[in-house]
């Protein structure tokens, strides 16, 4: 696992980044899930930052299950996490429907777009089985707006896009694929636009973003200037003049109805 990678599932970032995930994540789903939300599975939970989310708009969780790969944060999401909660320490390819008993909605934020072909199949096939919901929030979409505008953005963007799908990742292409992967298990998606807006307002997040997003075009393409292009990002932030639209988009997939078939 590379520093860019290590840095992505950092306690420090995750703190980090809660806020603006807050103020991006889409209320749209909210009415619908109301009705599903009983007890919900947080697949890739983190430090909780979801549960947390949620109990603050969603009341009416009665059992949260947190499952991640990582004890550590499966430890600060428990304590962290309003209302009753139990832990799975688990690799989500091998997710499978016993893991899920009981579960009425299946959530997860910031996942997707992490996952291999392999994993969103496991997840899917295990979802599925239960009948029950899944809301996933956060997932890239592979589009940065960055104002004032830079000859190198594009670049940068497409070189960060080609990382993010390193390792078999499935990145921005993420959301299609798990679309796709419920489909033919009869569910139905809708999207939600959820962009994070950066700037000024947010300039510790903001810089901790510039310098993981370029640095993992710099691992991509090392032949692009990009630490010259990070002082300009760095330096227009610091004045004040900076500000990134970083476009991600929730997911929600409702099973089939009675009598519907795949």
């Amino acid at each position: 696992m590379n520093t860019v990678e290590t840095e992505e599932f950092a306690p420090e970032w995750l703190a980090a980044r809660e806020g603006v995930d807050a103020l991006a994540r889409s209320h749209g789903p909210l009415p619908v899930l109301a009705e599903h939300h009983r007890v919900v599975a947080d697949l890739g939970c983190g430090t909780g930052s979801l549960g947390r989310w949620t109990a603050a708009r969603a009341p009416g969780v009665e059992r949260w299950l947190l499952f991640d790969r990582d004890p550590r944060l499966l430890a600060l999401a428990a304590d962290r996490v309003p209302g009753r909660v139990e832990t799975r320490l688990v690799e989500l390819a091998r997710l499978r429907a016993a893991d899920l008993t009981g579960v009425t909605l299946v959530a997860a934020s910031a996942l997707l777009d992490l996952l291999t072909a392999e994993e969103v199949r496991a997840v899917t096939d295990a979802v599925a089985s239960t009948g029950c919901p899944a809301w996933f929030t956060l997932s890239v979409a592979g589009r940065v707006a960055l104002t004032p505008e830079d000859p190198l953005d594009g670049a940068v963007t497409a070189a960060f896009n080609a990382h993010q799908r390193r390792a078999q990742r499935l990145g921005p292409d993420a959301i299609d694929a798990t679309i796709d992967a419920f489909a033919r298990r009869g569910y139905r998606a809708t999207t939600f636009p959820s962009p994070w807006r950066l700037g000024p307002d947010h300039p510790e997040v903001t810089g901790m973003w510039l310098r993981g997003w370029a640095g993992a075009a710099a691992e991509q393409a090392p032949d692009l200037p990009v630490a010259d292009y990070l002082r300009r990002r760095l330096a227009a932030l610091e004045q004040g003049r900076l500000t990134a639209v970083v476009h991600h988009d929730d997911l929600l997939l409702m099973p089939p109805e009675p009598g519907d078939r795949p």
